[in-house]
């Protein structure tokens, strides 16, 4: 069905689910410039999971990076004035990168003007700072447009977390007192390059390897050994493409493990043991610059960008080698910076404006719903997403119509709001539901009563 243009708008709509019918971190000026979109790291995708408890968010995207929390017990649907905010606190820098929440402790990166870009710690049970370290300064702060800032998310892996700064200070921390382990810099080390709007990509941790995309003509993508930082392999992509702004992510065809990762000028599969490339998909990114939206799930990969379109892709290998399958490309799936979820066989996202639903396979759009732009993410039957005006929203992720069961708007946004919108994503961690916008983040209670 095509979108009902006349339908009401995200800022007119009434709390009531029943009008609704049918019709999928950033920063921007609200529509005024599509580069806003360009801002921080996506990657929906990941089929392998970190070794950690079901209510904790370790790093980008969740426990298997594809948005998805396997928590329950929580409520279907919210009070008329949101959940329960349980508190709020407003010191936690500049930028727009996305909590990670693990032992009782949420991670994110901030920025104090454009020469301290640190990564932070802070109690799940009040939001006090138990302790900062610096990464370096802020990366490419003559962008254009300009939205410097920090970007990444930290990744959680036992006793460390790992941080990539927007300058491409990559650094290894203990949980404990955020005191160094190791560190490299992606341009200095291996001669990357970042695309425009810096480094925005979120360290993947995969067993003994740490995956990462310093960009350029050396080493395009490089495995380091998580305990040193030393050296694994690198992976010299012909095309030199630069570090685009998403994440890599694990997944298996045709019996080959391999990293899936969207750079500058597409997608690219490379074996996980040797960091030999093993396929490519450019048509995606031709273009437009490699924001990535993309999803690994039943043998394919979905990829879109918000000025090109969306596509899936089957990577298959014939007589030895592999190919990217095109099992459908088209340009009215343009989702956005706010990522993708998958329930069942629909995926869910925003598209030039509109909330969509689409089947997963095909390619066919159930619905659209005019709405802001929305960040997703899914658990226990319901989607969670931020809006880049700031409001948050609970919705019934079906293929019939666009389905509200509640929304509320953050007390006390901060003051930048105004000019900018942020789009940090929501995150979802021991019943307790995390927003954050710039300086300011927010916990709330989202369990359902016993």
């Amino acid at each position: 069905m095509q979108p009902n243009l006349l339908q009401p708008t995200w800022d007119d709509r009434s709390r009531s689910a029943s009008r609704l019918t049918p019709s999928g971190s950033v920063l921007r000026k609200p529509f005024s410039n599509a580069y806003g979109y360009l801002l921080v790291g996506l990657s929906l995708c990941s089929i392998i999971a970190l070794p950690i408890c079901a209510a904790e968010w370790p790093q980008w995207r969740g426990p298997q990076r594809n948005g998805h929390s396997s928590e329950t017990h929580l409520l279907s649907e919210w009070p008329q004035n949101g959940p329960k905010q349980l508190w709020q606190v407003n010191d936690v820098g500049l930028g727009f990168s996305t909590p990670s929440v693990a032992g009782g402790r949420i991670y994110l990166l901030g920025n104090e003007g454009l020469t301290n870009e640190f990564a932070l710690a802070l109690s799940s049970e009040d939001g006090h700072r138990l302790w900062s370290a610096r990464l370096g300064k802020v990366g490419r702060p003559e962008q254009n447009p300009n939205y410097p800032g920090a970007r990444s998310t930290p990744t959680v892996d036992g006793n460390f977390l790992y941080a990539l700064g927007s300058d491409g200070d990559l650094v290894c921390l203990a949980t404990a007192d955020g005191r160094e382990r190791w560190r490299k810099h992606l341009v200095v080390d291996f001669g990357g390059r970042s695309g425009d709007w810096a480094y925005a990509e979120s360290p993947l941790v995969d067993g003994d390897a740490l995956i990462c995309t310093p960009g350029g003509s050396n080493a395009t993508m490089v495995a380091l050994d998580k305990t040193t930082g030393a050296l694994l392999w690198k992976c010299a992509m012909p095309e030199a493409d630069d570090a685009g702004y998403a994440s890599p992510a694990v997944a298996e065809f045709s019996g080959v493990r391999q990293y899936v990762q969207f750079l500058s000028k597409g997608l690219a599969g490379v074996e996980t043991k040797t960091g030999k490339l093993l396929w490519r998909y450019l048509r995606t990114a031709k273009g437009a610059p490699g924001v990535d939206m993309t999803l690994v799930s039943d043998g394919y990969v979905f990829n879109s960008t918000a000025f090109v379109g969306g596509a899936l892709v089957r990577p298959v290998m014939k007589d030895g080698a592999f190919t990217a399958e095109e099992v459908y490309f088209t340009n009215k799936l343009r989702f956005d910076m706010g990522g993708v979820v998958k329930v069942g066989d629909y995926l869910y996202g925003t598209s030039a404006g509109f909330t969509t639903c689409v089947e997963f396979k095909t390619g066919a759009i159930k619905w659209q719903e005019r709405t802001k732009s929305f960040s997703w993410l899914a658990a226990d039957g319901r989607l969670y997403v931020h809006a880049d005006d700031g409001h948050v929203a609970l919705l019934e992720p079906t293929p019939e119509a666009y389905r509200e069961k509640g929304r509320f708007t953050p007390q006390n946004l901060p003051a930048t709001h105004g000019e900018f919108t942020a789009l940090s994503y929501p995150v979802l961690a021991d019943g307790r539901l995390y927003i954050r916008e710039f300086n300011s983040l927010w916990c709330y209670d989202v369990k359902a009563p016993k």
